[in-house]
């Protein structure tokens, strides 16, 4: 598999907004509708983007799936809930002095804590935070629950950008107080055992698989990015 491996764009700009007529943006269009469609027939408002290990892309995915959403004129929350490697204040270009740690910390309000984007009126971010020292107790918190009970009930889309399952829990802790789970899986370089593995970890707690982003195929191959359900 290592013979295959091909490279991918990891700069942080947002094609769903930068380029929204090109292939890609449609293809993440495509997942928006899918996913919209999973949501209402399922009535939920809330999903975490998760990967099977690091590099997967899911960072990108989450920033365009939330700005596709927002172009539909959804009222989007996105939520770095990633917070060992958070991307969002780097990605939407906005402080993080601020943020998920805060709240849960209770040291700042929701309303505090959330910003405006320039991409979209419909599109609002709650940051990381600063990085705190135990990420998974804080993630597993009733604050974090409360937190997503309470913009669930202000949003049409809650959406969490959550670290890789690989290496920590963060996103099975989180997939119990959400309504869906959508995992990023790496072309040419995830493999069937880890994506096996991580079904079955997410499984454990009886989190929702909505489907699957696969991200990197080369475009001389097939689209770059499409979606489809896990059996």
């Amino acid at each position: 598999m290592a013979k295959n491996k091909r490279s991918i764009n990891n700069n942080r700009y947002i094609i769903t907004s930068v380029n929204p007529q090109s292939p890609i943006s449609e293809q993440y269009r495509t997942i928006r509708t899918t996913i919209d469609f999973k949501m209402a027939d399922q009535g939920i408002k809330s999903f975490l983007v998760t990967s099977s290990e690091a590099a997967a892309g899911k960072s990108t995915a989450s920033a365009n799936i939330a700005v596709a959403f927002a172009q539909q004129g959804k009222k989007v929350l996105l939520i770095d809930g990633d917070l060992r490697k958070p991307t969002a204040n780097i990605t939407f270009k906005v402080q993080n002095r601020v943020g998920l740690t805060n709240i849960l910390m209770h040291q700042s309000s929701i309303e505090d804590a959330i910003q405006g984007t320039r991409l979209s009126e419909n599109l609002t971010i709650i940051t990381s935070g600063p990085i705190p020292p135990n990420p998974s107790e804080l993630l597993a918190s009733s604050a974090m629950k409360n937190l997503i009970d309470s913009v669930s009930d202000s949003f049409d889309v809650v959406l969490i950008d959550t670290p890789p399952l690989s290496a920590v829990t963060d996103a099975q802790i989180l997939s119990s107080y959400v309504g869906g789970v959508v995992l990023v899986v790496r072309a040419y370089e995830t493999k069937k055992e880890s994506l096996a593995k991580t079904k079955k970890i997410l499984g454990q707690v009886n989190a929702n698989i909505l489907g699957v982003v696969l991200h990197g195929v080369d475009s001389s191959d097939s689209p770059s990015y499409y979606y489809y359900g896990v059996e």
